[in-house]
């Protein structure tokens, strides 16, 4: 009987490392160059990306292209082209920017509806309130996304929302086995009882209406750090400015320094024989634009 368990634990063992090293292997592979024509979409919608030198544009761009070879993005009821496909993945990868390892390994696949839906996911009728969801049950593993909640989280930089990136920051709360509000994975032990007393701070704020963050961050711990994080993405400096303790909090979480990035808007205009936004100092119609 020994002998049996000894061996059922040894082909345990090795199936295990058989699947760490295929993992290893995987993460080992060269992607494909960057292509420029995805660089010129973030270049003209992504705020973030063009706020990076370009050694961090490098790194944003091969999480991006791991993200997408491991991530289905599946249209639901609606049509997607490249640009929302990229706009999913820059989502994915602005909070964990700063974390070269990190992968969503609890997601398999995003949905996108063409807008509001409910909860039963019908995408018309009545009570159609839900811009974003993280699965659960047998949903688990996926997540829905409003197109054009999506797009307008990168149309306005000047709302505090971003709905993907809020839903994306719920999966990295997830991730240590409960969506509560605490990124246990990012959050040394001993912050998480000061964060969870200025979380309860910062929804009292909110419930008095002396507030400019999201009501919908009242609803409870985990709704507010999703909330507060699309905020810390979206206007840095007004929250460091508004709310100066939120942010610290938030920059030791994401370990980034959001200040630090010149978010403004930048209006590109992209014609035949203006400069090819991927810097390569060709004409868009002799670079990108070549095959438009």
């Amino acid at each position: 009987m020994t002998y049996l368990i000894l061996l059922a634990v040894g082909v345990i063992l090795f199936l295990i490392w058989k699947e760490f090293r295929q993992k290893q292997q995987e993460k080992e592979q060269p992607l494909p160059p960057f292509p420029d024509h995805w660089r010129v979409v973030l270049t003209q919608k992504v705020n973030f990306y063009n706020a990076l030198n370009a050694e961090e544009k490098a790194h944003f761009e091969f999480k991006m292209q791991e993200f997408l070879l491991t991530t289905i993005i599946t249209p639901v009821n609606t049509d997607i082209d490249l640009d929302d496909r990229l706009l999913v993945a820059a989502s994915a990868v602005i909070p964990i920017f700063r974390f070269p390892e990190w992968a969503y390994d609890n997601l398999d696949e995003v949905l996108i509806y063409p807008g509001r839906f409910n909860e039963r996911f019908e995408t018309s009728g009545p009570d159609r309130k839900i811009l974003g969801m993280v699965g659960t049950g047998y949903m688990e593993g996926k997540m829905i996304l409003s197109r054009k909640a999506l797009r307008d989280g990168f149309s306005n930089a000047s709302d505090k929302k971003n709905t993907a990136i809020h839903e994306f920051v719920h999966l990295i709360d997830k991730l240590d086995g409960a969506v509560d509000g605490v990124p246990e994975l990012l959050l040394e032990q001993h912050y998480t009882l000061p964060w969870l007393d200025l979380i309860k701070e910062k929804v009292g704020e909110i419930y008095e209406g002396d507030s400019d963050i999201n009501p919908y961050g009242g609803t409870n711990k985990q709704e507010f750090f999703a909330v507060a994080s699309e905020y810390f993405f979206e206007r840095p400096k007004l929250l460091a400015q508004k709310h100066p303790a939120l942010y610290a909090k938030l920059e030791k979480i994401f370990q980034h320094d959001m200040q630090a990035l010149d978010l403004r808007k930048q209006r590109i205009s992209v014609g035949r024989n203006s400069p090819c936004p991927c810097g390569k100092g060709r004409k868009y119609k002799h670079c990108c634009g070549k095959n438009g």
